[in-house]
């Protein structure tokens, strides 16, 4: 069970994730057309991980048409897991991982956090909106229960043993 700040996950709640990137260069062109092409395929692992529940998409089948800012080359990637833990499994355990290494590749660096995660109940679908408010209170204030990343969860490990090796 994952911890956050001595706490455990608490019952009935799933954990949703906002990751948000600035593309390097125009979606459709040649610089992210390898992460374009492969997002298809990392979604659908993701949809058969153990623990997955739900994914934002439009109509494309991904959310990198949802344009939340004026800013064409900022995209979003929202789902909910049943646990921090499967998510980190899919995240550092598939081939996820492999095209998370490459993220320089394809996006700036961000200089505030760009990844958060928060309880939702079970069935919570959260919207966009929502999400983007939940990063903004991690920039803000810090990890707390109601948005915090991979080091607020004190009972994982594959996160930190990915970034360093």
């Amino acid at each position: 069970m994952a911890i956050l700040s001595g706490q455990p996950q608490p019952p009935g709640m799933h954990v949703a994730q906002l990751n948000v990137g600035r593309a390097i260069d125009d979606l459709e062109g040649a610089t992210l057309a390898p992460f374009m092409q492969a997002l298809d395929a990392i979604n659908a692992v993701a949809e058969r991980s153990d623990g997955f529940v739900w994914r934002y998409q439009t109509e494309a089948g991904n959310a990198t048409d949802l344009k939340l800012t004026d800013d064409p080359r900022f995209i979003v990637n929202l789902s909910v897991w049943e646990t921090p833990q499967a998510l980190e499994h899919f995240v550092w355990q598939t081939v996820h991982r492999r095209f998370y290494e490459r993220k320089a590749e394809w996006f700036e660096p961000l200089a505030k956090p760009h990844f958060v995660m928060w309880w939702v109940p079970e069935g919570a679908r959260p919207t966009p909106q929502e999400a983007l408010a939940r990063l903004d209170l991690l920039q803000r204030q810090g990890s707390s229960q109601d948005a915090f990343g991979w080091e607020g969860l004190v009972a994982l490990t594959r996160w930190r043993e990915a970034r360093c090796g």
